[in-house]
């Protein structure tokens, strides 16, 4: 349950960070930050960030439950 939890915040976390990293035009070297195009709409994403940040979210709540 706690990875259920920690997927909104890690996903947010990684759409502004990377939204902010982006748009300054930087790739951000071993995050990869890119732009996405999801049924038009376009945005920065990396997966990489997104991995780290669910998983840093995951364990927040996981230490927090138990």
């Amino acid at each position: 349950m706690s990875f259920i939890k920690g997927l909104i915040p890690g996903l947010l976390l990684t759409w502004i960070v990377s939204t902010l990293i982006g748009s300054q035009g930087a790739k951000g070297a071993w995050a990869m930050i890119h732009r996405a195009n999801f049924e038009g709409i376009q945005f920065y994403w990396s997966w990489p960030l997104c991995v780290a940040f669910v998983g840093l979210a995951w364990l927040i709540f996981y230490f927090i439950d138990s």
